[in-house]
C-alpha cells in the first residue's frame, strides 16, 4: 500500500494542500493525510508555540504512515516544505514533493494580497468573498511575533540539513510567487543531493500553487513523479 503525507504552511491549514490530496485521493488508491500543526488551523493559536513542535506533529503522523505502508511519500508545502525536507533526511520516505518550499522568508504583505485574489477567484459573491478574505487576513494580523520567529528559526535549522536529501525531489514553484522568491526553489534544487530531482516553475502562478489555474497540470506531473521508476 502506498501514502502520502502532505504539510502545509505557516500560520495556513489543510486547506492550502486540500486540492492535491482530493486530485491523488481520485486518480490513485493511495491514503493521503494531511495533518493540522500545533497552533495551526482555521482560528490560529500559536502564541507558546516552538517550532519543534510543528516538526514532531509532522513526524508522528509520518510514522503511523510507515507503520501501515510499505510506500510512503512526502509533500510539504511553503514552510511544510521545510519540514517534509527535514523529514526525507530522518525516516525512509521513497519520494519527496516541495511546492512553494519557504528556504527564504516569507513576505507577509504580498501573501494578503494573493489571499484577497485567490478568494476573489473561487467566492464570487461579494459577500462571500469578503468573508473569506478577512478571515484569512484577520488570521496572519494575529500571528505573534514570537511564531514569526519561530518560522524564521525553523528555516534556519532545516537549510543546512538539504544536502542531505537523496530521495528522488520534485519541486515547484509559481512564476509569480511574491511570497517566497523563485531563488528559493532554484536555492533547493542546487543543494539537495538527490540523482533524480525535479524543478517546475508553473506559469502565472502564484504562492498558493494548489489553488492556481493550470494546478491539475501540475497535479497530474507529480503523480507522474510519483509514479515513475525510482
Amino acid at each position: 500500500m502506498t501514502a502520502c503525507l502532505c504539510i502545509h504552511g505557516f500560520t495556513g491549514s489543510p486547506m492550502e494542500v486540500e486540492p492535491l490530496a482530493e486530485y491523488i485521493q481520485k486518480h490513485t488508491n493511495w491514503e493521503c493525510v494531511i495533518p493540522t500543526l500545533p497552533g495551526h488551523g482555521n482560528e490560529l493559536s500559536l502564541k507558546g508555540i516552538m517550532y519543534n513542535e510543528w516538526i514532531q506533529h509532522a513526524e508522528e503522523a509520518l510514522k503511523d504512515l510507515l507503520k501501515r505502508h510499505e510506500i510512503v511519500y512526502v509533500v510539504g508545502f511553503s514552510m511544510g516544505g521545510l519540514i517534509a525536507s527535514y523529514l526525507a533526511t530522518k525516516f525512509p520516505i521513497k519520494k519527496l514533493i516541495l511546492l512553494s518550499a519557504a528556504a527564504y522568508y516569507v513576505n507577509f504583505t504580498q501573501l494578503h494580497q494573493d489571499i484577497r485574489i485567490i478568494c476573489a477567484d473561487f467566492f464570487k459573491g461579494r459577500i462571500r468573498e469578503n468573508e473569506q478574505y478577512n478571515r484569512y487576513m484577520n488570521k496572519i494580523k494575529s500571528t505573534p511575533l514570537a511564531a514569526t520567529i519561530q518560522f524564521r528559526k525553523l528555516v534556519q535549522y532545516v537549510k543546512p540539513l538539504l544536502a542531505n536529501i537523496h530521495v528522488p525531489t520534485l519541486i515547484a514553484q509559481g512564476e509569480k510567487d511574491g511570497i517566497v522568491p523563485l531563488k528559493s526553489a532554484s536555492y533547493i534544487y542546487n543543494t539537495i543531493r538527490a540523482e533524480n530531482k525535479k524543478m517546475i516553475c508553473v506559469e502565472e502562478s502564484k504562492h498558493l500553487i494548489c489553488h492556481c489555474e493550470k494546478r491539475e497540470t501540475l497535479f497530474q506531473e507529480i503523480i507522474t513523479f510519483l509514479e515513475e521508476p525510482s
